[in-house]
């Protein structure tokens, strides 16, 4: 057997034991997408990626030890670091190299959510944003057909790639570098549009870009409490929609333009006293991390289980530790947070599915049960 055909072999066996695992837990459930995830070879779009190790990003290649067996775990894998493509080329011949990840292959769990999430059916015409490696404009293709699939990137170095990794597969969607926050009006109208990055606000032209009745399905971009959403599009720059159940976090379709944020020493000294609210509450797996972050729109958050650290760009911060709370700065962080915690207790302790969104030209806002409900949040 040749080495191609082993690998080939090898990939398949990963590929259907990670769908076997995806519909075992019940986040693949349209034989549909099943079937495009059993016939797309995600190792094809990944034949370079970061590994971290010790703080700092290794390159591992096709061929490398365990390659396969990690593009085929339901993680993600980070391909570009700080906006560079050259910076894997450094890693392979100088050693590990510290970065900030801006493009990776999503944990295939995601992936499948947002697809599913779509309710595509078979003649819909989707725009993806973000094409990235290109894995998911593959799975996109082969449920709909390259006919009906476009998919843009602003980044040419990545777009290159991911077109080449398309046509080794057979797939020739339309592709082009250009500006996600513009969508792509020569292909338009869509009936759905997919953006695998996260954004502050509804780019206008996506919706003014969707059929009346199409979907846009995207995630938040937030400082505390980012989220899944799916908007039908109205007439224009409108729609109304959901937030979903499942959670998603992506690398920003921009780089934010938000004010530095300081965080303060270990040992900063403040302003303490006990807390009986703790650290968990903020953690993105806490139900109610996502009220948290529309009742302190601009607070940032940092920690682990056992201690959490918030920041404000005006200075701001609190550090909380075991069952005490220090904190300095022009506001009391942790004192908003608990006053926000008790908000959400007496509204019946909401989770990400009793949320809306609204969007009204450059009039944006997230809503709790009702869209005229008297709880609303600008989205800013």
């Amino acid at each position: 057997m040749s080495v191609k055909a082993d690998v080939e072999g090898t990939a398949a066996r990963l590929r259907s034991r990670l769908v076997r695992a995806l519909v075992r837990n019940g986040t693949l459930t349209d034989p549909a997408w099943r079937d495009a995830f059993l016939a797309v070879p995600r190792h094809a779009f990944l034949p370079r990626y970061f590994r971290q190790r010790a703080g700092r990003w290794e390159a591992v290649a096709a061929g490398d030890e365990d390659w396969l067996t990690q593009v085929y775990a339901d993680r993600v894998l980070v391909t570009q670091l700080d906006g560079d493509s050259a910076r894997w080329e450094a890693a392979r011949l100088g050693g590990p190299v510290v970065g900030a990840p801006t493009c990776s292959s999503s944990m295939p769990t995601i992936m499948a959510v947002m697809l599913e999430a779509l309710q595509v059916k078979d003649d819909h015409r989707v725009l993806e944003v973000g094409t990235g490696t290109g894995y998911n404009a593959a799975l996109l293709c082969v449920r709909l057909g390259d006919q009906l699939v476009s998919t843009i990137d602003i980044d040419e170095s990545l777009a290159g790639p991911a077109e080449q990794h398309l046509a080794d597969c057979g797939l020739r969607p339309t592709c082009a570098v250009a500006d996600g926050v513009d969508g792509l009006p020569a292909a338009a109208p869509y009936d759905r549009v997919l953006c695998t990055c996260a954004v502050p606000r509804i780019p206008l032209s996506w919706l003014e870009q969707t059929r009346p009745g199409g979907v846009v399905v995207t995630t938040l971009s937030r400082p505390l409490g980012a989220g899944l959403v799916r908007i039908t599009a109205g007439e224009g720059a409108t729609g109304t929609g959901e937030v979903l159940a499942d959670d998603g976090r992506f690398m920003p379709l921009r780089a934010p333009h938000t004010r530095a944020i300081t965080w303060p020493e270990p040992d900063a000294p403040g302003s303490a006293r006990p807390t009986a609210l703790p650290s968990s509450v903020i953690s993105p797996t806490s139900p109610f991390e996502f009220f948290a972050g529309l009742e302190l729109p601009d607070v940032h958050a940092a920690g682990a289980s056992t201690y959490a650290v918030l920041a404000h760009p005006d200075g701001s911060w609190a550090r909380h530790e075991s069952d005490s709370v220090v904190q300095s700065g022009p506001r009391r962080l942790w004192d908003e947070m608990e006053v926000a915690y008790e908000r959400w207790r007496q509204l019946g302790q909401p989770r990400r599915a009793r949320f809306g969104i609204t969007v009204d030209g450059q009039e944006q806002r997230l809503w709790l049960d009702e869209p005229t409900g008297p709880n609303r949040w600008p989205l800013l």
